[in-house]
């Protein structure tokens, strides 16, 4: 009997197992994967036409490699894509050809598939995104001893080899550490604190901000985690990089407004209106804010 019973749990355990991988949803009628994966899973269609012409069409520079078989033996890898994204389905096979051509042994490799839609976007069912601030996939993050020590955003700088051997030899920032930078502002301050210093912290990160929507998804991903103080934090320093684009004083007072800040969404409505004042459906926006709060002019 107690062979029996511990055969059933090794036959439940693997069910649980394999079902822990490769899982596939639908998202808009196509097949997209969601949670931990492995190579094979990339290796069936509908990925493959995507995922083995980019890895055979990718030549890594060699010269490179070879360095990076040096180092990167002592690190393990996690990383996110969606297989929605068009950055992931460039970056990720070229990621995978590195390894190979490095000879990194994929089982220390951790893969997860990111959502998209509302309360999904960029959330694994697993949560192995969450505390690790993804807003852009893919990223790649390597871990040395079990701590992070850089990351690649998106896309590389120079290349993923050299991206990575930058990582593993000395300093690198991502393409994205602007957005880094915010979200440690996020970690050691409250959202307050952060949207007074607003002004001050939209200075010391404008080097590493490249467009409006560089805060704008990373808005997007912490509403999806329900951080709407966060978000309007964030979104508060959108306006100060980018004071002439209506559309960053949009968000932030989008976000005041389903956030129960409808008197801070007015103020920054009347502020996008500034810069166009023909736009009618802010206008109704601002009048409607106005009605429920009970404001006479």
């Amino acid at each position: 009997m107690k062979k029996l019973c511990y055969f059933v749990c090794l036959f439940w355990m693997g069910i649980t197992f394999s079902q822990s991988f490769n899982n596939q949803v639908m998202i808009d009628s196509v097949p997209h994967l969601l949670g931990k994966f492995n190579k094979d899973a990339l290796l069936q269609e509908p990925y493959a036409s995507w995922f083995q012409k980019n890895f055979d069409v990718y030549a890594p520079n060699q010269t490179v490699i070879n360095s990076l078989k040096k180092e990167l033996s002592n690190y393990t890898i996690t990383l996110f894509m969606g297989t929605w994204c068009g950055d992931s389905k460039r970056e990720t096979p070229r990621f995978f050809k590195i390894l190979e051509a490095a000879d990194f042994p994929l089982e220390r490799v951790t893969a997860v598939a990111l959502g998209l839609k509302n309360k999904s976007y960029k959330k694994s069912p697993g949560g192995e995104e969450e505390g690790l601030n993804i807003h852009r996939v893919p990223t790649f993050i390597l871990y040395k001893k079990g701590v992070e020590v850089n990351r690649i955003v998106e896309h590389p700088m120079a290349s993923l080899e050299e991206d990575l051997l930058q990582i593993v030899t000395g300093n690198y920032n991502n393409y994205h550490y602007g957005v880094t930078r915010v979200n440690t502002y996020l970690e050691n301050q409250k959202p307050q604190k952060v949207v007074a210093n607003a002004k001050k912290i939209s200075k010391e990160i404008l080097p590493y901000i490249h467009t409006k929507y560089d805060l704008n998804t990373f808005c997007k991903v912490l509403l999806a985690q329900d951080k709407n103080e966060e978000a309007i934090a964030v979104a508060t320093i959108n306006t100060y990089l980018f004071p002439g684009e209506i559309s960053v004083f949009e968000t932030l007072a989008n976000i005041q407004g389903v956030s129960n800040h409808k008197r801070d969404a007015i103020i920054t409505y009347q502020k996008a209106l500034q810069i166009d004042p023909t736009r009618e459906d802010l206008q109704s926006l601002v009048k409607m804010f106005e009605e429920e709060l009970n404001i006479k002019k």
